[in-house]
């Protein structure tokens, strides 16, 4: 299959590293002229250089902005005033005994993960509606659906984003523009080697470290290994393209078999 994305804009949320990095760099590399997003400038400009590097793409740019809050929302909208392809990947996640987690926890969870996505569709979708074709993407996590004991704030906020996706893909019903969740497995990104050495411990190798995970946290993977953030960057990819314009107000997997089920 033939992905071509030249004349489409895509902006990436929180693309500074791991699965978003991977994203921007898979986009660059199918033509987009991508837009990479993080809170800071040396940040967002090492992520430019990164998915340039990556791609072969000089048409990469950045727009700083922490979009969990009006503000940041506001300074990213003003920068990237359309978009052609919208991925929300801004995430937050970590540990917390679930009735040690307050309301203000609950709150930056929501804030963070479910309404910095709402706020850009809002903005972005009726431009797509007006033009004939966009292409929203929320990344969701196996999380979603088995909502992981020791992090039910972060399992709801991504339930919350099935809903989000399958609600607005149906007011782009019949618009050329549609919306989809990615529901992403257990990934090997920077911070997820953190959260790994945080529930094993910092002695074992990280192969070994990796496989004690997977075989203690997340015993139900068929993959039976974490999965590579280019691997999560293939299906956003697909999903970006004209190629993929049958599949709307769906919740794909790329989670290596994890959600035990046939439907999520």
């Amino acid at each position: 299959m033939q992905i071509d994305l030249s004349g489409r804009t895509a902006l990436v949320t929180g693309s500074t590293q791991g699965i978003g990095l991977a994203i921007a760099t898979g986009l660059a590399r199918a033509g987009a002229s991508v837009v990479v997003n993080g809170r800071g400038e040396e940040r967002v400009a090492g992520g430019v250089r990164t998915v340039r590097a990556g791609s072969g793409s000089d048409d990469v740019t950045g727009a700083v902005g922490d979009l969990a809050t009006e503000q940041g929302s506001a300074a990213v909208l003003k920068a990237v005033p359309t978009v052609d392809v919208l991925v929300n990947n801004l995430g937050i996640f970590g540990t917390a005994a679930a009735l040690g987690i307050d309301d203000a926890e609950w709150r930056r969870y929501f804030e963070v993960n479910v309404l910095s996505a709402i706020r850009l569709i809002r903005a972005y979708l009726p431009g797509m509606k007006e033009r004939g074709w966009g292409r929203i993407l929320n990344l969701a996590s196996d999380s979603a659906v088995v909502i992981p004991a020791e992090m039910i704030h972060y399992g709801m906020t991504k339930t919350s984003l099935l809903a989000v996706s399958r609600g607005f893909a149906k007011d782009a019903a019949g618009t050329g523009v549609t919306v989809n969740s990615v529901i992403a497995g257990p990934t090997h990104t920077g911070g997820v080697e953190e959260f790994v050495r945080e529930l094993v411990g910092n002695e074992l190798p990280w192969d070994q470290a990796q496989h004690e995970f997977m075989v203690k946290y997340r015993p139900q993977s068929l993959l039976q290994r974490l999965i590579e953030p280019e691997e999560i960057a293939n299906m956003v990819v697909y999903l970006a393209s004209p190629l993929a314009s049958a599949t709307t107000g769906g919740a794909l997997r790329v989670d290596g078999g994890y959600v035990d089920s046939i439907l999520p």
